[in-house]
């Protein structure tokens, strides 16, 4: 199975830890979205697209990226996040929508928490420190070997 990852992580490169599990399972490369052409999504037969939560949704890098690639055929998917806030999974629904619309096939869905620093955290010293961390990789090792199943 031909799998590829497309993700942004910058602040503390949580999202990076979790993909850098999925690649090593799945046998994928990562790539940002500004690296990531529509031919090359062709080619894969999994995709997981994933970033940190900001302000509830996925970074606006990764959306607008969903937002110009090409329609599919039924193709499978999966979607990914960190994040401080704890809302997990509940803040991948404007990513899926897009997605789905696009006729992916969202099979899973995985959200660990991150260390955030953003906005007023930084003032306190930050959120959720030491996150993602060993229990966040073992449970994204497991979600990725589910997937490899799948597929």
């Amino acid at each position: 199975m031909s799998s590829l990852l497309v993700m942004v992580s910058y602040h503390h490169n949580n999202t990076e830890k979790i993909a850098e599990v999925f690649a090593r399972v799945l046998d994928a490369k990562i790539k940002t979205p500004t690296e990531t052409t529509a031919d090359e999504l062709q080619q894969h037969e999994l995709l997981g697209f994933g970033s940190g939560i900001y302000f509830g949704k996925h970074h606006k890098d990764l959306l607008k990226f969903a937002d110009r690639i090409s329609k599919v055929d039924n193709r499978k998917a999966f979607i990914f996040s960190t994040s401080g806030d704890g809302r997990g999974i509940r803040s991948h629904t404007r990513l899926r929508r897009k997605l789905e619309s696009k006729g992916y096939k969202v099979v899973d869905e995985f959200s660990c928490a991150g260390f955030d620093t953003f906005s007023l955290m930084k003032l306190v010293g930050g959120i959720k420190k030491g996150r993602p961390g060993a229990v966040d990789l073992e449970q994204a090792e497991e979600f990725a070997k589910k997937l490899r199943v799948q597929s």
